[in-house]
């Protein structure tokens, strides 16, 4: 049965699904394109940070200043959430007055629980940044600086419940943590570090990180006969064994689809030489193990010798990337 009220065409929902998004692209658009010089005094402000930045906000500002404090602590710079009724309680004493700078999040300019926080960032000279849509806001004038959102139609039917101003907040959030850490050098390891856990973790995995190394690395000299090298591979199981020379320079590869290929009754006299393949396909420690997988399924190999400056430190298996969840 179809559950679509009577009164409302699907057509029509739809159109008002797309008025909702198109408004708040608009205010996007206009957020841009009023970025200015108060933008970059922001981020001087909060780049010189050398403790933690305090993200504060109430209502829906709150639940935006939570998720920005989660994106400035995930992309390099330390930050937390204070709520601005609980600071008023006690949790000012979360805040370092020597260190800290507080960013905070009203689309009044007028939020009355904010005031104690802000009075505390004026009594021990902590940098204050102010995101609002007032800018005649009376908390406007006790910040170092204001971010001034543009004039946006709220995207709701009755243009009250905070949807394009929230969508704007969020949005200069991201951007503020986005220029911070391009200018703090943040780097995709770095990343990788504060995000051991769930699919980003295991993007950013590298190949040194689940790669067989030291004892586990099946490899032997290419003088070596076929009767010596089998029970190396058998030993390591993983499908193959690296030839070197005596400096340890990756020279071949002799793998399972080698020994089929010249299977025979003199296949154990034959040397590793005889039998390997040449300048195998390699890959470096510091690649993510992302790239490795990927090489693998183009080539349809299981395994890949990992080179630095030409020698072999270490070899992965598409079974060693299928645990780690590496896709």
């Amino acid at each position: 049965m179809d559950s679509t009220p009577a009164h409302t065409a699907p057509n029509d929902t739809l159109a008002r699904a797309r008025r909702v998004l198109q408004l708040e692209a608009s205010g996007l658009v206009a957020l841009s394109a009023a970025l200015d010089e108060t933008f970059i005094r922001a981020i001087e402000i909060l780049e010189k940070v050398s403790g933690r930045i305090i993200v504060a906000g109430i209502g829906k500002s709150g639940h935006v200043a939570h998720k920005v404090a989660a994106t400035l602590s995930s992309t390099g710079r330390s930050a937390m959430f204070v709520h601005p009724v609980e600071a008023s309680h006690g949790d000012l004493g979360m805040i370092e007055y020597k260190r800290d700078a507080v960013l905070a999040f009203t689309n009044s300019g007028e939020t009355p629980e904010l005031t104690d926080l802000v009075a505390f960032t004026r009594r021990f000279k902590l940098p204050l940044v102010l995101v609002t849509s007032n800018p005649s806001g009376q908390l406007v004038a006790q910040a170092d600086v204001a971010l001034i959102l543009p004039p946006a139609e709220e995207a709701c039917a009755i243009g009250m419940a905070p949807t394009t101003s929230t969508t704007l907040m969020m949005a200069l959030g991201d951007a503020l943590a986005v220029v911070l850490m391009e200018r703090i050098g943040f780097t995709a390891e770095d990343f990788k570090a504060l995000h051991p856990g769930g699919k980003l973790g295991k993007r950013l995995l590298k190949v040194s990180d689940i790669m067989h190394s030291g004892d586990r690395l099946p490899l032997a000299n290419p003088e070596h006969s076929m009767g010596d090298i089998l029970p190396e591979m058998t030993a390591k199981s993983l499908g193959c064994v690296g030839i070197v020379d005596a400096k340890g320079k990756l020279l071949g590869i002799v793998t399972d689809g080698d020994l089929r290929r010249h299977m025979g009754s003199d296949l154990l006299a034959k040397s590793a030489a005889q039998i390997m393949t040449k300048s195998p396909q390699t890959i470096t420690p510091d690649a993510f193990a992302s790239e490795a997988l990927a090489i693998m399924n183009d080539r349809k190999i299981t395994a890949l010798f990992v080179a630095e400056k030409g020698r072999a430190v270490g070899l992965i298996h598409i079974h060693d990337c299928l645990r780690a969840g590496v896709v």
